[in-house]
């Protein structure tokens, strides 16, 4: 730190109890009392220097005591900066620092310490020292701001000290920071094998600062929050980018408010809070939440600018120290901008009402996700139409206006599967939130047919109308294979589900076998070109020329099994299908809309019969070969063609009754 000394006396102050003596060999003829401690001194160094104790003096003499009493109750500093003072009226030693700058100045000023009564008097020198010295340096600047508590802050701002000093720093922080105070490199040629900062070749002993942007963050969460939002306004004058005023902001909400740290352990979080009691943190709740509201509305309300885990660790913390509504709107409102970046880990706020209705925060989740859905409708600028339908070419999972929303309706479906096992979660909430998330948004519903199964597992007494009302959230069309399997031996979901996920099923294979189809034309037409080719490189290439020919028809003839087995797979579904008909029919008559008719008990009783009876299992495995061999004198395009028509003949008319 920087220091500029004054006087050229030996100290001859010495202090006894509540009193300070000057012993220079003469009685003191003028007693000063500054608040609590007395100071027996002489009239002519103070009136010589001072034009306030000039008329205090002459004052006190008028009335004939031997020893006058001065009161100064109003001096800046209070006694220990009048101390200062009075060794600068009689000449003694003393050193100007960062650290007692401010109340000398102030002091020098209330006491009326001009060049009138003497040349170098103590506001001149005082000034000298902040403009050349202290407002040229970084860390001398933000001592004798930190110096500017709520006694001297009047003073200061009166002198307009506070605001050169927060100019002086705000300057700096838009500054490179190695183009002024001490060398601050990260690497290069000043930083010595040892990792020390090396000055004109000798080792300082000094570690290399960072000169990244967020250099000064650590040193600005030192003020206290009145100067510190000074500070901050005057950077924001300054056009310092809004992420690096984030980055601060956030640094000095994690300095203190000790709930962003409760994760926190071991020496670290002893460390932490050691820091906070040095650095004057709020203690009471009242004020850690008036610092969370200021450090929220300080904050540029524009997306990225903070990671999602801070403003859900401020959100939690708001929702602990009771901040008001327009508080916690403001923060849901922010992580409804970025929501796609969040992990389910944020999501996962415990409820921290009185009600404790349920165990993590629903409703909450619900708001941001509304907030988020009205700004991306507002940032795609009406790319789905108003019924919340969307073009197929904007179906594309990687398209960049619909990848957000993607993002969101994943977490939510994870949210949701976390969520469902609380037997407290009323069935309407989950239904809302499932139901805020669009269907354009989920490519496949997986997800949140995982989150209704645990859901109807853990609420086993729901009724059988509120089970199909649950289960209408999902599309069926929209299960994958593996998905169709589990719910199609599901005990748990209604049977008019069960019939739809088996038509659409049976709908997906159909549509793989008609690729496949393509696919075994397509090599059909190519064979001949393949062997002819083949008997071309070996000619040309002689014995080993024609390898790769011969092990591309062998992978050929395999893939050509594969599709026969696909076809003997499709003609058991179909056998089994036409069976369930005829047993439907058997027991209840042929029913006009088996899918949106409600089963009776009867039927359901004889679905579970012909279920054991038939052994009902699907296996999403279509591809994989099974049940035998293709026979040497049999070609597999025949057979495989045959088999298929027999398929074909044996298809029903009436296929669609089963569509829901």
């Amino acid at each position: 730190m920087a220091c500029m000394k004054l006087g050229s006396k030996s100290d001859a102050f010495q202090r006894q109890g509540q009193a300070w003596f000057c012993t220079s060999g003469l009685p003191s003829d003028i007693t000063v009392e500054v608040g609590e401690m007395s100071f027996h001194l002489h009239k002519f160094p103070l009136l010589s220097r001072s034009g306030v104790m000039e008329k205090l003096i002459a004052e006190a003499s008028e009335e004939e005591d031997e020893n006058s009493i001065i009161r100064l109750p109003e001096v800046p500093g209070g006694a220990k900066t009048f101390e200062l003072v009075a060794k600068f009226c009689y000449g003694v030693k003393l050193e100007l620092t960062a650290s007692n700058v401010v109340h000398l100045r102030c002091a020098a000023d209330h006491l009326e310490m001009t060049e009138d009564y003497g040349e170098g008097n103590l506001i001149t020198q005082t000034e000298t020292f902040l403009n050349h010295v202290v407002l040229r340096n970084w860390k001398d600047s933000l001592k004798a701001l930190q110096t500017c508590d709520d006694d001297i802050l009047p003073y200061a701002d009166k002198l307009n000290i506070t605001k050169r000093c927060i100019d002086s720093l705000a300057s700096k922080a838009s500054t490179d920071p190695n183009l002024f105070g001490w060398p601050m490199v990260e690497h290069g040629p000043m930083q010595s094998p040892g990792g020390s900062v090396l000055w004109n070749g000798i080792s300082t002993g000094a570690r290399p600062k960072n000169s990244s942007s967020d250099w000064w963050y650590e040193d600005a969460s030192t003020l206290n929050l009145s100067l510190y939002k000074r500070l901050i306004s005057a950077m924001e004058s300054r056009g310092i980018r809004h992420e690096i005023i984030a980055g601060s902001l956030a640094s000095y909400a994690k300095m203190y408010l000790p709930g962003l740290n409760r994760r926190g352990q071991g020496a670290a979080s002893t460390d932490s809070s050691s820091r906070l009691v040095a650095l004057g943190a709020p203690a009471s709740e009242e004020e850690q939440r008036n610092l969370l509201e200021e450090i929220e509305r300080l904050l540029p309300m524009q997306k990225g600018l903070v990671s999602t885990k801070f403003l859900f660790g401020l959100l939690k913390t708001a929702m602990i120290l009771k901040a008001d509504s327009s508080c916690l709107s403001s923060l849901e409102k922010r992580i409804g901008m970025q929501l796609d970046q969040a992990t389910l880990e944020n999501l996962l706020m415990p409820n921290f009402s009185h009600s404790m209705e349920t165990l993590y925060n629903v409703d909450c989740v619900q708001r941001i996700v509304e907030h988020f859905l009205a700004m991306d409708q507002m940032i795609s600028g009406g790319g789905a139409s108003p019924g919340g339908s969307v073009d197929d070419s904007q179906l594309i999972i990687g398209s960049p206006s619909l990848t957000p929303i993607t993002m969101v309706a994943k977490l939510i479906d994870g949210y949701l599967a976390e969520v469902a096992p609380d037997v407290n979660l009323k069935l309407p909430k989950f239904q809302a939130l499932a139901a805020a998330v669009p269907e354009y948004a989920r490519p496949l519903d997986d997800g949140l047919y995982r989150a209704i199964d645990i859901y109807l597992k853990s609420h086993p007494w729901l009724a059988e109308s509120d089970r199909e009302q649950l289960c209408r959230l999902m599309d069926c069309q929209k299960l994958s294979l593996e998905a169709c399997t589990h719910a199609a031996q599901n005990e748990r979901l209604p049977l008019r589900i069960v019939v739809q996920v088996l038509f659409f099923e049976q709908l997906q294979l159909r549509t793989s076998i008609a690729g496949c189809f393509l696919v075994s034309e397509n090599l059909d037409g190519s064979r001949q070109l393949m062997r002819s080719g083949l008997a071309g490189a070996a000619a040309g290439s002689g014995e080993g020329g024609g390898g790769g020919w011969a092990s591309a028809v062998r992978e050929n003839q395999v893939l050509k099994v594969g599709m026969d087995n696909m076809r003997m797979r499709v003609s058991e579904l179909e056998k089994e299908c036409s069976t369930m008909r005829q047993e439907i029919e058997k027991l209840g008559g042929r029913p006009t809309k088996p899918a949106v008719s409600a089963p009776t008990s009867s039927s359901l009783s004889a679905w579970g019969s012909m279920s054991k009876k038939l052994g009902f299992r699907m296996k999403s495995q279509m591809c994989s070969a099974q049940e035998g061999s293709v026979s040497n004198n049999q070609t597999p395009s025949n057979s495989g063609s045959g088999k298929m028509e027999k398929a074909k003949q044996r298809r029903p008319k009436h296929k669609n009754k089963l569509a829901p």
